[in-house]
């Protein structure tokens, strides 16, 4: 195995990583993510480039601004490291091609959501709707079928029911539509898995949070699209797919 490329795959994914952090903290901020200079949240003061290496600086400051010595989200390394396995895994899986940049693209979306979600509680439309364009792009480019459509609806069914139903205390109104991208990406059987992976994630999670953590109860709520996310990432990475067998019966 070369691992030149693999050390490159790891390289773009830290740079992408980084990039994201600027997009989810200046998003829907009115600031914009191409011009300006990063800066502290805490003191204002102009970051160098030795603060900005993905990952490095983080450690190497040991979580600190250097300048206030302010704590530093660990939003920064985690979505950099994210980032990171994202890109080798895409190699790994896919090598280089416009079908594996698509994928990456797709994956960096949904990894934005996810950590969206995860700090407002809420899923951007424009981040949905680029989601669903990807993927369907990716379909385009592999081997339409009406299985690979149909995909979509069937993995955003159960969120869209439960929304529905619920009048969005249940599941909120964005999370149909991720589940329509998912779909789309992974295709019928393994978007039908990351959904089953999902809730059984969330599920466990929230039985966590209740017995450890006092600030959460059984109302308080929690955002669903990192449990999607992760559960996606499980079926596509992982290759784990619980309706494999049960499809080849039909399809």
């Amino acid at each position: 195995m070369e691992y030149l490329p693999i050390f490159a795959a790891a390289f773009l994914g830290a740079i992408l990583g980084s990039f994201l952090n600027a997009l989810l903290f200046r998003y829907n901020t009115g600031r914009s993510v191409l011009r300006g200079r990063s800066s502290c949240m805490q003191c204002g003061h102009t970051l160098s480039a030795i603060d900005l290496v993905p990952i490095l600086s983080y450690l190497f400051l040991r979580g600190k601004c250097r300048y206030c010595h302010s704590k530093v989200s660990w939003q920064y390394p985690l979505v950099e490291l994210l980032g990171t396995v994202l890109a080798v895994g895409i190699y790994l899986e896919l090598g280089i091609s416009l079908y594996s940049a698509l994928a990456l693209c797709s994956w960096f979306v949904l990894l934005f959501l996810a950590v969206y979600d995860l700090r407002h509680q809420i899923l951007p439309w424009s981040a949905l709707f680029l989601l669903s364009g990807l993927a369907l792009v990716q379909i385009y480019l592999v081997e339409p079928s009406m299985v690979a459509f149909v995909a979509g609806p069937a993995t955003a069914l159960p969120f869209f029911l439960l929304a529905l139903i619920s009048r969005g205390t249940w599941m909120g109104w964005g999370d149909a539509p991720l589940g329509l991208g998912v779909g789309w990406l992974l295709g019928l059987t393994a978007g039908l898995t990351a959904v089953v992976l999902a809730f059984w994630i969330g599920a466990s999670v929230g039985i966590v949070l209740l017995l450890l953590s006092k600030r959460y109860t059984i109302k308080s709520e929690v955002p669903f699209a990192p449990f999607l996310v992760a559960g996606a990432a499980c079926a596509y990475f992982l290759n784990v797919d619980f309706f494999q067998n049960i499809s080849a019966l039909f399809l």
